[in-house]
């Protein structure tokens, strides 16, 4: 199913559409992040867990979609447990490949290889320690899907220079998106490879319009004041050379900013409007492409210009602003309709969940 069609099919009379709200506010979840923050900085790094289930309990509490909220469910010794070994592997094998390097080369091949695996472990537990209206998702990715999503799309995106950067992002979206279940139903999406290119054209414009500008205007402003210096009786400033090489960096991160996202609003469009649960119910996002961009730099600059203090001011203002621009439609009454749903996660048990830990600390 095509984006223009998914969009038209989710205007359907017999759907009823409900958009997703975030109810959080500065105020309350600065409270939260400032004690994280100390608290985490003053142990050592050991508070983390704590910090992290907090942080995702406010956020997920404040998602609400038709009068139900989301709710996070992992406990912090699981993410504790999880850091300990992912720490102690990493000094394990550091001390291993200082004194044994050979051993510590195949240790890495090892960490390698099951990288793909604890992404995967990863996803699961994040899906399954997430509910709405208390029942649980799921996520059943399997190895080789990871190995394809993480790892060989983004190296033929690459080796592309961002042509197939589309073809690599489809990958994504089935794997991420097309792995999800909630309650035992199937989360499918389908989105096709057009939608994805006509979303792609808009940030590769920009991307080779500042690169021209950027190599016509400040590259040789920046070659001069180098070769000035470099003479003999040259006259010129060291200052200048840094103020233009900061320049340069800064126009490249705009720029940069600038293109991902401008890419990555159009993908979550394409993705979710691509989506749909149980095969009868729908997922769409019309997110504006230039807004999201000013609203990811802006709370940047804000967030660098005191320092981090408006971390959590942006923070909340990104949530609600993702969830304004989604929405859930069902083909029928949402509450008729989830009452049919077995709570499958509910099954879960606390020993799987321990274990699981280590892929959320990775």
């Amino acid at each position: 199913m095509a984006y223009s069609d998914h969009v038209q099919f989710g205007r359907d009379d017999r759907y009823s559409r409900h958009r997703f709200t975030f109810t959080g506010n500065a105020k309350e979840y600065f409270g939260i992040w400032i004690v994280n923050v100390l608290l985490t900085i003053i142990t050592l790094g050991i508070y983390y867990a704590w910090a992290k289930v907090r942080r995702n309990r406010y956020m997920y509490g404040n998602t609400a979609l038709a009068d139900g909220r989301f709710d996070y469910h992992a406990r912090p010794k699981q993410i504790l447990i999880g850091q300990i070994i992912v720490i102690g592997g990493i000094i394990l094998y550091n001390v291993v490949l200082t004194f044994a390097p050979a051993l510590g080369i195949v240790l890495a091949i090892i960490f390698g290889i099951a990288i793909p695996w604890l992404l995967a472990r990863g996803l699961r537990f994040n899906a399954r320690v997430t509910s709405y209206r208390n029942v649980r998702f799921d996520f059943t990715g399997s190895y080789w899907g990871a190995v394809k999503a993480f790892f060989l799309g983004p190296v033929i995106a690459g080796i592309t220079l961002g042509i197939c950067a589309p073809i690599a992002s489809r990958w994504m979206l089935h794997y991420i998106l097309g792995n999800l279940t909630y309650g035992g139903r199937g989360v499918k999406t389908k989105p096709m490879l057009g939608d994805l290119y006509s979303i792609w054209w808009l940030p590769a414009l920009v991307a080779i319009g500042g690169w021209i500008l950027v190599t016509a205007i400040i590259f040789p402003i920046l070659i001069s004041q180098i070769e000035t210096l470099s003479t003999a009786t040259g006259t010129g400033s060291p200052f200048g050379s840094v103020a233009t090489l900061v320049l340069l960096y800064l126009s490249i991160f705009v720029m940069g900013s600038i293109v991902q996202g401008l890419y990555s609003a159009g993908v979550r469009n394409v993705g979710y409007s691509a989506t749909t649960f149980d095969g009868r119910h729908y997922l769409l996002s019309d997110m504006p492409r230039w807004r999201f961009v000013w609203v990811v730099i802006s709370n940047l600059i804000l967030t660098i210009a005191t320092l981090g203090l408006m971390r959590p001011w942006a923070t909340i203002r990104m949530a609600r602003f993702q969830a304004t621009h989604t929405e859930m439609g069902f083909d029928g009454e949402i509450g008729e309709i989830l009452s049919t749903i077995k709570d499958t996660g509910s099954a879960v048990g606390a020993e799987f969940m321990d274990i699981e830990g280590i892929a959320v600390a990775f």
